[in-house]
């Protein structure tokens, strides 16, 4: 297959961006009249549809989440590192109150489910002694001055 003409490329882009064909050639730089008579034609070429798949499987790849990453945000969120946001609401005097946002740790709760979820990803959910009895135990220290 050769090489994508520079305006192939645009169009490429903008239908990934769009998802309409005419669109994208209009923006890629192709006339009005080409734009809506060509568009389908364009995209059934073998050379653009199999770069438009390639396209889509890079932007996939990156925005999906590997194995890797997950084990450590579980493992962060396990360790209380994440922090998530909550609304507070205190006295300003005279009977009148404000919100204001603060960041805290995430629950313990939250915590524990993340514990859980690593403990099955590496088995330890399922551990079993000489007589066959599986024994779990998790171990938790508390942290911080905000109860978390």
């Amino acid at each position: 297959m050769g090489k994508l003409t520079e305006k192939q490329k645009r169009f490429i882009d903008f239908y990934i961006e769009t998802g309409n064909g005419a669109e994208a050639a209009r923006r890629a730089g192709y006339s009005e009249k080409v734009a809506r008579q060509s568009a389908g034609k364009i995209l059934a070429s073998p050379r653009i549809a199999s770069a438009i798949a390639a396209r889509l499987k890079e932007i996939e790849d990156k925005r999906i989440a590997k194995a890797k990453e997950v084990m450590e945000f579980l493992t962060s969120s396990m360790r209380g590192e994440i922090k998530e946001e909550a609304v507070v609401v205190e006295g300003v005097g005279d009977g009148c109150s404000a919100a204001r946002i603060i960041e805290k740790q995430i629950g313990a709760n939250d915590r524990i489910k993340a514990a859980v979820q690593l403990a099955k990803r590496y088995g330890l959910d399922r551990p079993e002694d000489a007589d066959g009895e599986a024994h779990i135990t998790f171990k938790f220290e508390r942290g911080g001055d905000d109860g978390n």
